[in-house]
């Protein structure tokens, strides 16, 4: 009898563990899935580059973006004050910046090295966060992987990577700002907002642009991917992983973004790495990695 009532009450437990390995696996995998899919939708963006340009992609994504975020958010705009409305302006302002710049910087230095720089900026982030003597080695570690990607050079793009680290200062500034919009209205609703605002801001450029360089239908089917992969997937499959994963596993995780966006850029692009540039990319994560896992003991306190 003692045995079959220990066996009973072990196997709830047991379930519960199973389910829950499940659900970390299954988060994790919806992770990685969401960040190959941010940078195929980036890579092919890219093709649409020689006809509409790094601001024609843009405009088309800005406008996937509010079509996807809008009805599943619902925002009650007619609720809103200007408390709400001054960060929901500057973070749609944020978007489009951040958005331009990091495309424009794929165009002239390659998808895996203005991704890496992009990704400086949540680094930048954790950093601050941080505090401490890890977090001043991180930076150090961060600053020469810089040095190694962007290799310093008579013939060095200078101006693909300022636009990299305008996307970074850019996507620093949008986290802050989206934590400041969260914390005033709740749910999504205030990031489809400004989804939303975005994309009108980018209506008179989208004629402008399409007015002199006319697409064809498969330049704008480039785009509209762009915007499928690289801002209607990753949301939905960002949302979905929150519900399984711990915040600082997401954060780790998206580490990978820089390596498959040199991996895709290579694959799909033929634009790729020296070896020296790898190094750059690795030295970035693993910064960015560490930096997260020192923020562990502080984010559980």
């Amino acid at each position: 009898m003692s045995d079959s009532t220990g066996i009973s009450e072990a196997n709830p437990s047991s379930s519960s563990t199973s389910r829950s390995t499940r659900q970390r696996i299954t988060g994790v995998a919806t992770l990685l899935g969401s960040a190959l899919s941010s940078q195929l939708g980036a890579a092919v963006g890219s093709l649409a580059f020689p006809v509409i340009g790094p601001v024609g992609v843009v405009a088309v994504r800005q406008f996937v973006a509010a079509i996807v975020l809008i009805p599943i958010a619902r925002p009650r705009i007619h609720t809103y004050w200007w408390g709400q409305w001054w960060p929901i302006l500057l973070l749609a302002l944020i978007f489009g910046i951040m958005n331009l710049s990091l495309y424009s910087a794929i165009e002239r230095i390659g998808l895996g090295l203005a991704v890496t720089l992009e990704f400086l900026g949540p680094l930048s982030i954790a950093l601050l966060v941080s505090r401490s003597r890890y977090g001043a080695l991180c930076a150090l570690v961060a600053a020469v992987g810089v040095v190694a990607i962007t290799n310093p050079e008579a013939s060095t793009d200078f101006l693909g990577v300022g636009l990299g680290l305008l996307a970074a200062l850019c996507w620093a500034c949008y986290i802050l700002l989206n934590r400041t919009v969260g914390r005033r209205i709740a749910g999504a609703g205030g990031s489809a907002t400004a989804a939303g605002v975005s994309a009108v801001v980018f209506i008179p450029i989208a004629i402008a642009n399409f007015g002199a360089h006319q697409p064809t239908v498969t330049v704008l089917l480039f785009a509209v991917v762009a915007g499928v992969f690289s801002s209607a997937v990753p949301y939905i499959a960002d949302l979905s992983a929150l519900r399984r994963v711990p915040a600082q596993l997401f954060g780790i995780l998206m580490s990978v973004n820089p390596i498959f966006a040199a991996i895709v850029g290579a694959v799909f692009l033929a634009q790729s790495l020296e070896v020296i540039e790898w190094v750059g990319v690795l030295l970035i994560v693993g910064a960015n990695g560490v930096a997260l896992l020192r923020r562990a003991p502080r984010t559980d306190a």
